[in-house]
């Protein structure tokens, strides 16, 4: 049962194999066994758990169940969920107990799912490592001296460890992609504006898109089926027609076309890594697909125009939480000044300071122009390499992260070094592109890779399929860390 896909508990819960409540109650004893060691998870209700897979019981009996209906699924803690606390990782939000639910908890509870509760998260969603929660750090299942990535650690952790049957995160400049990377799992980030963000604490509108994180591809198909959707409560969520994102999994792969960007390969990328992306290509190879050399040019820019666009756009949404209506409010203060600045002071972390300092900079007067408006004509010249690529191919592939899970503390005094993690994410957030990352191998630490797959806009289906028959010719992402 820890193994069962998400198709196969379904089909369990269907032949009442087993029940809900007894699924749900076996990954809470399993959560309250692992996580005191792992901090994958900030909130735990099992109350309204086991409530919600009462429920779910009932409406199996009826025959009324559907794909995900009774599997307990853990939700990142930086979408609102009505009656749990929701704090995104923050002091600011500690006691935060949201009166509603975000667009994708609301999908989750129409489907019948069961919510295990909020996985831990670096601060606003503002790291690569999970080091900046206000919660303490989480650990990477395969290695406890290892970080987990981030900002969506806590997730990949969770679903590593087999603490949820699957998860929930966000990507705002690759913090699905990059934890599933280094804790073995798959993660997608859909095109921007696929999946609501109603209800999702923000931090960069722009960039900010919510995903699936499971083990296999065939799982993620299933749950975008549910997460995804229109929301008029969100100006960006675009008005489409429903799609089966698992309609595709089956087809060969003869023909496709794979994309390898040239400055995916060069100098950063550590040689395990490169060795285990390049095994993978040449499975491709072998499952009828052609290699295609290609050339992002405007890449190497990303790190520099997402660390002046993402500040920017955080320190106008961070500025909401100022001690007055919600959040944090300092026991002591002079006047209304005071308050303000002592309130987000104790509230934000060093790194959400940080990057709400450098937001307000490049914001101000005199520096808008210089800083603000170049990045953003850059942005859309990151994003017009894609549209030349995917001229000459169906996909683009290469690594995730330039390296393994790096040692908890190990880039903590060094953000620049830290940033760089996600320098092969962040331009498909820029391009609003989607993209995941599947497991492809293991380093010389015995650490997992992960490959990234980029796809072109509301190609996510084709991008499924393309991993979903990786995965039926590989084990990396059946493999467990030892002791799970």
């Amino acid at each position: 049962m820890i193994n069962s896909s998400l198709k196969q508990l379904s089909g369990q819960l269907a032949a009442k194999k087993i029940s809900s409540v007894e699924l749900t109650q076996f990954y809470l004893d399993r959560i309250n066994k692992l996580n005191p060691e792992l901090n994958a998870y900030i909130t735990l209700n099992a109350e309204t758990s086991l409530g919600q897979a009462r429920a779910a019981d009932a409406r199996l009996a009826q025959g009324k169940g559907e794909a995900l209906t009774g599997i307990p699924f853990a939700q990142k803690d930086i979408f609102c969920a009505k009656g749990w606390r929701t704090t995104c990782g923050s002091k600011m939000l500690e006691t935060f107990v949201s009166p509603y639910d975000a667009h994708v908890i609301s999908q989750f509870n129409n489907a019948g799912a069961v919510n295990l509760g909020k996985t831990n998260m670096d601060e606003f969603a503002m790291g690569s490592s999970n080091e900046t929660s206000y919660f303490g750090k989480v650990k990477n299942p395969w290695n406890l001296k290892a970080v987990p990535g981030g900002s969506s650690g806590g997730t990949a952790a969770a679903v590593a460890a087999r603490l949820c049957a699957a998860a929930t995160g966000t990507d705002t400049g690759g913090s699905i992609r990059q934890p599933a990377a280094l804790c073995g799992i798959s993660g997608l980030k859909p095109t921007y504006g696929v999946v609501s963000r109603y209800g999702m604490i923000a931090f960069a509108s722009s960039l900010d898109q919510a995903g699936p994180m499971a083990r296999s591809a065939e799982d993620l198909a299933l749950m975008l089926n549910v997460m995804a959707g229109f929301d008029e409560r969100d100006s960006t969520s675009l008005q489409r027609d429903k799609e089966d994102y698992s309609r595709s999994l089956e087809q060969p792969l003869q023909g496709l076309r794979i994309g390898l960007p040239r400055e995916f390969f060069g100098e950063g990328l550590s040689a395990d890594v490169g060795k285990a992306v390049a095994a993978a290509i040449d499975e491709y190879k072998k499952l009828g697909a052609t290699i295609v050399d290609i050339s992002l040019p405007n890449s190497r820019l990303s790190i520099p125009v997402y660390y002046v666009l993402a500040p920017a756009e955080a320190s106008s949404n961070l500025s909401r939480f100022d001690g007055v209506r919600y959040g944090h409010r300092a026991a002591e203060y002079g006047d209304l000044a005071q308050m303000y600045e002592k309130s987000r002071s104790e509230g934000f972390g060093e790194e959400v300071k940080r990057r709400i300092m450098i937001g307000t900079y490049v914001l101000s007067h005199g520096y808008y122009d210089a800083y603000y408006l170049k990045a953003q004509k850059i942005r859309r010249l990151i994003a017009q390499d894609f549209v030349e690529a995917y001229k000459h191919c169906d996909v683009i592939m290469g690594p995730t992260s330039p390296t393994t899970a790096f040692n908890l503390g190990e880039k903590g005094d060094d953000p620049v070094q830290m940033y760089l993690s996600d320098i092969y994410t962040i331009a498909v957030n820029l391009a609003g592109l989607p993209g995941m990352s599947i497991p492809c191998g293991f380093g010389a630490n015995g650490m997992p890779v992960g490959l990234q797959i980029v796809g072109n806009y509301f190609d996510e289906a084709r991008m499924l399929n393309v991993a979903h028959q990786y995965q039926l010719a590989t084990d990396h992402h059946v493999r467990a860390p030892q002791g799970i």
